[in-house]
């Protein structure tokens, strides 16, 4: 059974699905150039999953909460679940934000409704272990690059020292390298036609998991763009790794990258989830009770 539950009432965040969105707020002076105020509220679904992992980890019922706060603060229109979007709410959405594990599991219905989502030009975040999955091959094709369930394929905890390899790239823009406490994947699939365009490189940490791959450069961080019909809308993806250790989210430099590559993946200019826009008449937003 999926319940449903607005933002304004959500004080747990166990649910199977939150929905905020507030009316496009007033642009505050100077703010001019962070969204184009022709472009309509970007429209974001949150798919999440059931919290995993020791504490501070794989929290992906915290992010549903947290990140729709954060996005209707900046001006999106959010809504999300603890299960795979149906085709009516994918309707409603430009971006489909994933955060939970094995993504890649989808049944016929939700693959077709996927389909049909990146086939009118619906943009798609993924964020650490949703693209694993039992077909890489598979998710490669919508995130451009997947690794397979039950493989030792990750690093356990370790330092993901970044390397941005495309520092002109409006997602990348400011990123320095740094490096993370988190976790990094090896042994991928990657979409060969067309590849994807890798933003971020890491050297995988000498972890006992990380076996003979210790030392190897991986992409972990990068966009996809595809058209998966000639004469089709080209969809966007754009691809985290990280987001073993929860608290990373938060960290000064890759949270507004995160921002960025949401709106890219809409198709927004990059800075339009850059500004927080503050609340009007006291509301934090009007939600679906409904449905």
């Amino acid at each position: 059974m999926r319940a449903r539950l607005t933002l304004l009432g959500a004080a747990a965040v166990l649910c199977t699905s939150v929905m905020a969105q507030q009316p496009p707020a007033q642009t505050a002076p100077g703010a001019a150039a962070q969204q184009d105020p022709q472009s309509p509220p970007l429209r974001v679904f949150i798919q999440a999953g059931l919290k995993t992992h020791a504490e501070g980890q794989h929290d992906y019922p915290q992010f549903l909460a947290d990140w729709s706060k954060l996005l209707t603060n900046r001006g999106a229109i959010v809504d999300g679940a603890l299960h795979f979007p149906t085709a009516r709410e994918l309707s409603a959405a430009d971006v489909l934000i994933i955060y939970k594990g094995d993504a890649g599991y989808l049944s016929q219905e939700d693959r077709a409704t996927l389909d049909n989502f990146l086939r009118r030009g619906g943009g798609i975040v993924s964020f650490h272990d949703a693209l694993c999955g039992p077909n890489p091959e598979e998710f490669a094709g919508f995130v451009g690059g997947a690794k397979k369930h039950g493989e030792v394929n990750y690093t356990l905890e370790a330092d993901v020292p970044y390397t941005v390899v495309d520092t002109a790239h409006p997602i990348m823009k400011g990123v320095t390298d740094f490096s993370l406490k988190d976790e990094a994947f090896f042994n991928m699939t990657w979409s060969k036609q067309p590849e994807i365009h890798v933003l971020a490189t890491a050297v995988m940490a000498k972890t006992p998991s990380a076996g003979t791959h210790a030392g190897e450069v991986v992409p972990q961080i990068w966009t996809y763009e595809k058209s998966l019909l000639p004469g089709a809308p080209t969809f966007r993806a754009f691809v985290w790794m990280q987001g073993h250790n929860y608290a990373n989210f938060s960290d000064a430099q890759v949270q507004p990258m995160l921002l960025r590559g949401i709106a890219w993946a809409g198709k927004r200019p990059a800075d339009a989830l850059a500004t927080e826009r503050p609340q009007r008449g006291g509301r934090g937003g009007r939600g679906r009770t409904g449905g």
